[in-house]
């Protein structure tokens, strides 16, 4: 032993040590200097030159002092630069958070009252002005309408339909320069253009509507106009006239201009790593730093990904190509106008630290590799491959890709603040991409996106994200796509090649990805939403607040051990034989499948899952396709839900379908000063459901029939042999009635079961739609009625009974209600979306979503309850005209005077009344739409406590009404 001590002794002291360098900048040096601490330097750039000769012979370290470095340029570091693991080279803030690296120039100005509030001074001759900081905050163009930080989750935090309508433009001299953001028409993302000017006739021109990929128009209300000068009107506003050269600005009430510091940016980069695969940039190290004022770049916003919904910008305030173990760590990002970080191409070993990445114009940290390395690659959504020909060689063809990276406890929030396809941490065309320890929140969309299934394994852990899609819609928290080389939007093309070629979807997704041990909540679409195509996915301890488990299109997506609390499983649009599994699973709803499950499209094991409810039937909606035929309904028996503990008790029944505990105190940031400031979700109530919601009407389980009602009876279009029967051909048509009930309107106005209804008032009734439209333009005047009877044609007036009219106003006024009884309370058969349902009842009518159930959703029922049965003559519904298209209204009415609630089998005829149904999709609409069923003169419509709306999407895409409210008089 005392040998082996000596002989080691002797190989240290021959080993020769590597001196350190020591490199000093200071705000207050010069690059005069030699760069010590007593001579320190006054630039990065002059002690990048310093460094230089030795980088990668010793370690190095250049220590930056406290202040503001606006650089002249991008401050480009190549391999020359580099490092080694032996000898790194470190740029670090000597205070952390102390030195600021700024891509913006600091002004000094004079300012003189302009008129109203606001201020000018005059301006260098050529600047130009993207973003305006004032004490250190970024201020906002000109803008309209103005921005309202309370509308956290509205389009821009201020929207309007007039955003740049002609009407408007008229009081604009010259908007050219000025931008328009818009939402996509399905709030996918959003849309910039740049203003040219106007035309002759005094429209707006504009230029741009490239970022997002899936394009299909402007949204109708959702847009905002910026950078017009007419529109300065809110404390906060600026306007730079650049051919004046003059500045103008709207101070608040806290600005002191006299002494306020005055920024402008600059710069789209502030540092640049750039190598190659043979030469990379290696082993530096920036930390302690705060990045400030990077220029926006929404309008550079081109590149298209794998068919993803986005476009990209490649770039960042710091920008990464052709890199090896470089690290940033420590660091602020602070209101940079783009991408904070970007990692593009060729990248290996990349860490991002313990840094704070907030309000970035874009998305925080980006990983994304070059479109060769992928096999077959396609871009727009709507391209296709030939399946049969496509290369079937698994993985990348090249190393252009990032690899072996790492995003770990960072505090990631305010992400999207103007670009609206952003994400916390964005993933494409990358291989090994872990997430760790990070908190990520207030997002205009995704916290974690991941593009495509190219090339996987990427690990997700121990991360808190919530406060997601804000701004948008129809996604998740977590985010995915996976329309990789066997995807095709043709579904039945895909599988086609894969029943035939089972390894098919893994030659992009050949490594799993893991999503583990994390927190999620989004109140604005799914907590993790596996979308079109996302394979060779691992889901397991994780805890969702809000939204439940979205797994679309795609195979072997293994979820087992989580907790989805007022929520469940999400099945869309099933493969055959996709081999999912979902297993040992706490939920709080029964699953709500899209399309599915079908005999084949059932995944290979739905089962031994727990159900919190109050309700025996929760787990068997879809018992008959073999799924949880294991499971057990129980109560969890969680340890303190109400602090967001919800681990089980000893005794648990969960234990026994195989769920074990996992922490629930290891979510987020680890870092003291970033936990320090880093918020949390709100941990909801548990809504422990007595009853199931309704399947979705495109679900796999059988759902009640829809029935169209008019005076009370049913009314059917011909079809088949039934034409024949009623003695007409398919040409002439009509509409059967059926299901008389003794008290209908129909049978009082002496028609018959079997009446074949062939014309209303002269205009013929081929189809039930024909039928309703005639019905809702009478109003209250009489109907003449062409009808079949025994294959005879007749004629009946109608007069006296229940009718329908229709009104519409472009203001939001609603006059004051008589009021009932009782306060009235309003239920839906499953989860609506955008407002809550008590909106209905509040005597508002708003310019927005309203409860409304989602796009696809064609089983939507809202249930009114009076409280106790009462008289009433009429029955109004409002609506909006969301997008110009969630105006009309389609609903069937039914009343029921049930003392308890009487469920929702509309079709039971001893609980429920049909009343009418309403299709105004024919009518004109205008902002707000109102239809009043009403007892004819001197009735009423019975003793009613419980009114049943079953309601019916009104567009080509499956959307449904945007209700605002409803009036029961």
């Amino acid at each position: 032993m005392l040998r082996f001590s000596f002989a080691c002794v002797l190989l240290i002291s021959a080993t020769p040590s590597l001196s350190a360098l020591d490199v000093y900048v200071s705000a207050t040096g010069d690059d005069s200097n030699k760069g010590s601490s007593a001579s320190p330097v006054a630039s990065l750039e002059r002690a990048r030159q310093i460094v230089q000769p030795v980088a990668g012979k010793q370690p190095v370290t250049v220590h930056v002092g406290d202040g503001v470095y606006y650089l002249p340029d991008s401050l480009r570091l190549g391999p020359e630069d580099s490092g080694t693991q032996e000898s790194p080279v470190v740029y670090q803030a000597q205070n952390r958070g102390k030195t600021v690296l700024s891509g913006g120039k600091k002004l000094e100005l004079q300012w003189r009252p302009y008129r109203d509030g606001v201020f000018q001074t005059s301006t260098p001759v050529g600047l130009s002005i993207d973003q305006l900081f004032v004490d250190g905050q970024l201020q906002r163009m000109a803008r309209y309408p103005n921005y309202d930080p309370q509308k956290k989750t509205q389009a821009y935090q201020g929207h309007a339909a007039d955003a740049f309508s002609k009407s408007r433009a008229a009081g604009w001299k010259d908007p050219t320069g000025g931008f328009i953001h818009a939402m996509h028409r399905s709030r996918w993302g959003g849309y910039h253009y740049r203003i040219t000017g106007k035309d002759s006739e005094g429209n707006v021109t504009y230029e741009g509507g490239w970022q997002n990929n899936r394009p299909s128009g402007m949204h109708a209300d959702q847009r905002m106009v910026e950078n017009i000068f007419e529109e300065l009107d809110a404390p906060g506003e600026w306007y730079h006239n650049a051919k004046t050269n003059t500045l103008y600005f709207y101070p608040g009430p806290a600005v002191n201009l006299q002494t306020a510091k005055i920024e402008v940016v600059r710069l789209r980069h502030l540092i640049e790593f750039r190598g190659t695969e043979s030469q990379p940039v290696r082993h530096i190290t920036l930390k302690g730093f705060v990045f400030r004022h990077s220029a926006r770049t929404f309008m550079e916003t081109k590149e298209q990904m794998l068919r993803s919904d986005w476009t990209i910008y490649r770039g960042g305030a710091v920008f990464l190509k052709g890199t090896e173990d470089i690290t940033i760590s420590d660091s602020e990002m602070d209101q940079l106008g783009g991408n904070a970080v970007f990692v593009s191409d060729y990248n290996r070993r990349v860490k991002i630290q313990r840094c704070h990445i907030h309000d970035t114009g874009a998305s925080g940290v980006c990983f994304v590799g070059n479109p060769n390395a992928v096999r077959d690659p396609l871009f727009r959504y709507g391209e296709k491959n030939d399946l049969n020909q496509v290369d079937r060689t698994p993985g990348p063809k090249n190393n252009q890709y990032p690899a072996d990276c790492v995003v770990d406890d960072c505090l990631i929030h305010g992400i999207g603040r103007v670009e609206r396809q952003p994400a916390g941490v964005q993933i494409e065309m990358a291989s090994q991409v872990t997430v760790r320890d990070c908190s990520i929140y207030d997002c205009a969309r995704a916290g974690i996106n991941i593009g495509d299934g190219a090339w996987g394994g990427h690990l997700i852990e121990r991360c808190d994200v919530f406060d997601t899609v804000q701004e948008t819609h129809d996604h998740g928290s977590f985010n995915s796509w996976g329309r990789d080389r066997y995807w095709s939007s043709n579904r039945a093309e895909s599988q086609a090649v894969i029943d035939y070629a089972p390894d098919f979807p893994f030659l992009d997704a050949y490594q799993t990805t893991v999503i583990r041990n994390s927190r999620w909540r989004c109140d604005h679409g799914w907590d993790i939403d596996l979308d079109d195509g996302s394979s060779n996915y691992d889901i397991y301890n994780n805890l969702m607040l809000s939204g439940g488990l979205k797994l679309r299109e795609g195979f072997r997506r293994r979820a087992w051990n989580n907790i989805t609390i007022n929520n469940g499983l999400h099945p869309h649009v099933w493969y055959n034989d996709s081999g999912d599994e979902v297993f040992s699973n706490i939920f709080m709803a029964a699953p709500q499948g899209a399309r599915m499950p079908t005999p084949t499209a059932k995944g290979k094991r739905i089962d031994e899952n727990l159900y919190y409810a109050k309700t025996p039937g929760m787990k068997d909606r879809y018992a008959d396709f073999g799924w949880d035929r294991n499971s057990i309904v129980a109560d969890p028996l969680f340890v303190n839900p109400s602090q967001g503990d919800f681990r089980v008790k000893d005794g648990s029944p969960a234990f026994e379908i195989g769920f074990e505990n996992f922490p629930m105190d290891q979510f987020g940031v680890k870092d003291k000063t970033l936990k320090a400031i880093a918020a949390t979700p709100v941990i909801p109530e548990l809504e422990i459901k007595s009853q199931m919601n309704r399947p979705r009407s495109d679900s796999g389980r059988i759902t009640i029939p829809r029935h169209t009602i008019w005076m009370g009876v049913r009314a059917s279009d011909l079809k088949g042999a039934e034409f024949s029967a009623f003695g007409v051909s398919a040409d002439e048509g009509g509409i059967a009635l059926s299901g008389f009930a003794a008290q209908s309107a129909a049978a009082k106005v002496g028609l018959k079961e079997g009446d074949l209804i062939q014309a209303v008032n002269g205009s013929k009734t081929k189809r039930v739609d024909d039928l309703l439209a005639e019905t809702l333009k009478a109003g209250d005047q009489p109907l003449q009625v062409t009808l079949i009877r025994d294959q005879r044609a007749m004629q009946i007036e109608i007069r006296d009974v229940p009718f329908l009219t229709f009104r519409r106003q472009s203001t939001n006024e609603l006059s004051v209600d008589a009021g009932l009884k009782r306060t009235p309370k309003v239920l839906a058969n499953q989860s609506v979306r955008d407002e809550p349902l008590s909106v209905l009842i509040d005597g508002r009518l708003d310019s927005n979503y309203g409860p409304v159930f989602g796009n696809g959703v064609t089983s939507g029922i809202y249930k009114l309850d009076l409280g106790q049965p009462q008289v009433i003559r009429s029955v109004a519904v409002w609506s909006h005209h969301l997008q110009q298209r969630r105006g009309p209204q389609r609903w069937t009415l039914y009343a029921s005077a049930s003392e308890k609630d009487p469920g929702w089998n509309v079709n039971d005829a001893k609980s429920f009344r049909p009343l009418t149904s309403v299709d105004t999709r024919r009518m004109n609409h205008d902002a707000f739409n109102e239809v009043v069923y009403s007892a004819e003169r001197g009735a009423d419509l019975g003793p009613v406590r419980w009114l049943v709306w079953q309601v019916s999407p009104v567009t080509s895409q499956s959307e449904n009404t945007s209700f605002q409210e409803i009036r029961v008089r």
